[in-house]
């Protein structure tokens, strides 16, 4: 099954006798709370899972912005929703994808066999919106661990000397010509800039696989090569974990991303674009 599914597609299914869950999960940097959004208009049956509290954990020392959330949070709000193992479940944001991509990851690393990002979000669905909140029967959904797939702030650092570490962020945050969210600008030295930007499409759609193959070959993706991707807190990341996947690359995730590294004063920070 691909990782993402398209509107009309969606449309078919959610008319089926076993519609999919739906996770509403609009969510933007330093934007309104998603669940504003969701109040004034979401795809009906859908509910809304807070990516600040729910599919992230409390900030604390060293952490980044956007920790892991505790297995036992993540899986009551996904339960309250009404995922369940055995059930599809397909989650859409407002459009940038990177919310959606977090949730995503999150239900497959822990566990979850079927969940499917709506491409191009809901400014590609062209069906109703309700502001009707659902009550959905309890799912049985239980995250398991994430043991895989994860990387840390050493294994980054060790990626990006042995493999291909991606730096998801813009270009210009990634050669420390600004930074407006972290204290200090630059990267992970030896990553490659690869903005999750240029993965989809003017429509906001990702590009078709191979497409989006052909980009991160050129990016040094090769066969027997490990690849990471990392961006400002470990969201825009995983919307570049789902690219590389439908261009057949497995990637891990540095959860902590920049706002990590940036934080240690002992780990070393590039500048400009990469020698070479």
């Amino acid at each position: 099954m691909t990782a993402i599914i398209s509107a009309a597609r969606l449309a078919s299914d959610l008319a089926g006798p076993v519609p999919p869950v739906l996770l509403d999960a609009r969510w933007r940097l330093g934007g309104p709370p998603g669940r504003e959004e969701y109040a004034a208009g979401h795809l009906p049956g859908a509910v809304h899972v807070d990516l600040e509290t729910e599919l992230a954990g409390p900030v604390g020392p060293g952490t980044g912005r956007h920790p892991l959330p505790a297995l036992d949070v993540f899986g009551t709000a996904m339960r309250r929703a009404g995922v369940s193992t055995g059930r599809d479940v397909v989650v859409y944001d407002g459009g940038q994808g990177w919310a959606a991509a977090r949730a995503w990851w999150l239900l497959r690393r822990t566990g979850h066999p079927s969940v499917r990002v709506l491409d191009g979000g809901l400014a590609a669905w062209d069906g109703p919106l309700t502001t009707e909140v659902p009550a959905p029967a309890e799912g049985d959904f239980v995250p398991r661990p994430v043991t895989s797939g994860v990387l840390s702030a050493d294994g980054a650092a060790a990626l990006a000397r042995d493999g291909l570490l991606l730096d998801a962020r813009a270009a210009e945050r990634y050669r420390g010509e600004t930074e407006p969210v972290d204290p200090v600008a630059g990267h992970v030295p030896g990553a490659v800039s690869a903005p999750t930007t240029e993965n989809t499409g003017p429509d906001g759609t990702y590009l078709p696989a191979s497409e989006l193959a052909a980009r991160f070959r050129e990016l040094g993706a090769t066969d027997g090569t490990a690849v990471g991707v990392y961006c400002g807190s470990g969201v825009s990341a995983a919307h570049q974990v789902l690219a590389l996947e439908l261009a057949g690359v497995e990637a891990a995730l540095y959860v902590g991303s920049w706002s990590e590294w940036a934080a240690d004063p002992d780990r070393e920070v590039a500048t400009g674009p990469l020698p070479g």
